[in-house]
């Protein structure tokens, strides 16, 4: 299936240090795509006002979630987004879930669960709302019109989850496939089938990765999955299900030469989810 890849130089969705920084990292990535399917979804300059809203920068953030589907509505195939923060996703998965007939999974690849409300973060940077946002409970102007159900929800590789976080997942019955679970292909993929699903978007956070693999995220954690599990889980599932649109997101090298050296482990999950 052709694939467009949506550059989308977001930060105003993260709380990290480094959140500025997820422009270099979109754009070290964009300059090894290929130019004729690729498209960049311009990001306004500045951070935005929480408009009453109690969410940080929640102008800018819904500017850049319309751009999105603006540009995606357009996309005459799969499109893979590429970040950015986690934010990035709302739009891609919010697209997906409107305009594919059948059941979507969605397979979460992040340390954290990114489960948060206004509420319950403790940091407040809406890179840690999107897929409760996604669920239905998030800020007016950013929740989609057809939600995602928990039921239809898979996590993998989290290993970071805030208190009021953990109360969803327990009480909403969200399943978890852990880091070292993802040893065993099989695992994941008969958590996806367990959804009811016949296809599946895939969202990629780069700290999922352990340390050892990646450098260029702000938040990472110990203990993740290394580059060949995650490869080999994103072929897994793709032999199984149709894959109908991605996202990646969190890379935010600390310079021009630590991009460099991350980016052949970025470039390997981007040929797994286009093999």
């Amino acid at each position: 299936m052709p694939v467009t890849f949506l550059v989308v130089p977001q930060w105003q969705g993260s709380g990290s240090s480094r959140a500025l920084r997820l422009q270099d990292g979109a754009e070290a990535i964009r300059g090894d795509l290929p130019a004729s399917f690729t498209r960049v979804v311009d990001v306004p300059m500045e951070a935005g006002d929480e408009l009453g809203s109690g969410l940080p920068r929640l102008g800018s953030l819904q500017l850049v979630r319309d751009r999105m589907l603006a540009e995606l509505a357009t996309v005459p195939d799969r499109a893979i987004s590429i970040g950015g923060d986690c934010g990035i996703a709302l739009a891609a998965v919010e697209h997906v879930v409107a305009t594919t007939e059948e059941r979507v999974a969605v397979l979460w690849f992040d340390a954290h669960p990114d489960l948060n409300t206004v509420a319950t973060s403790p940091s407040g940077a809406f890179s840690g709302m999107v897929l409760r946002t996604l669920l239905g409970d998030g800020v007016a102007g950013l929740v989609p019109s057809r939600t995602v159900s928990p039921s239809s929800v898979v996590l993998a590789g989290t290993r970071s989850t805030d208190e009021g976080e953990e109360e969803y997942i327990v009480s909403s019955g969200i399943t978890r496939v852990g880091a070292e679970q993802l040893a065993d292909p099989a695992t994941l993929v008969a958590a996806v089938t367990a959804t009811g699903a016949s296809s599946v978007f895939i969202h990629i956070d780069l700290d999922v990765f352990d340390p050892a693999d990646i450098t260029g995220v702000g938040d990472p954690v110990p203990f993740g999955v290394d580059a060949a599990t995650l490869a080999g889980s994103i072929r897994a599932v793709s032999a199984e299900f149709s894959v109908v649109g991605a996202s990646i997101a969190g890379f935010s090298p600390s310079s021009p030469d630590a991009a460099t050296d991350d980016l052949p482990t970025i470039l390997r999950l981007i040929g797994a989810l286009t093999a």
